[in-house]
């Protein structure tokens, strides 16, 4: 039960600092490499402001500026519970994802990233 435990209060951690820390005001925090260095967005971009959002509640917003990645945190909470609810129950691990979830990610990924950087389509882009 540590591994859940551990990442629980990472999780928590984080949800704590973003909930104080506002990454829409100027700060010294970097912005995204990519964007800097191409002028496209990658997946991954507006994820900090998203989970700021996330920390104050704030469903919509999150939304606005990375759907994918409120998804992708979905995912992992639904992950990190199971995995809790397998220990505490002494269950084995029967299988990890198979080929298919795999690759079904990296295309949705490869789409997203291509989609949020078609021009007028600024429902993707991180406001």
């Amino acid at each position: 039960m540590v591994g859940p435990a551990l990442s629980a209060a990472g999780i928590a951690a984080i949800g704590a600092f973003m909930h104080v820390w506002d990454p829409n005001q100027p700060s010294i925090a970097p912005s995204c490499p990519f964007l800097t260095l191409t002028g496209f967005y990658c997946p991954g971009c507006g994820s900090t402001r998203t989970i700021h959002a996330l920390a104050h509640g704030d469903l919509v917003t999150a939304m606005e500026r990375n759907p994918l990645a409120v998804l992708a945190f979905g995912i992992l909470f639904v992950g990190l519970v199971r995995w809790t609810r397998r220990l505490w129950r002494g269950e084995p691990l029967r299988s990890l994802a198979p080929p298919w979830v795999l690759w079904t990610m990296l295309v949705v990924i490869v789409v997203y990233w291509v989609s949020r950087n078609v021009p007028g389509w600024t429902w993707l882009s991180p406001l």
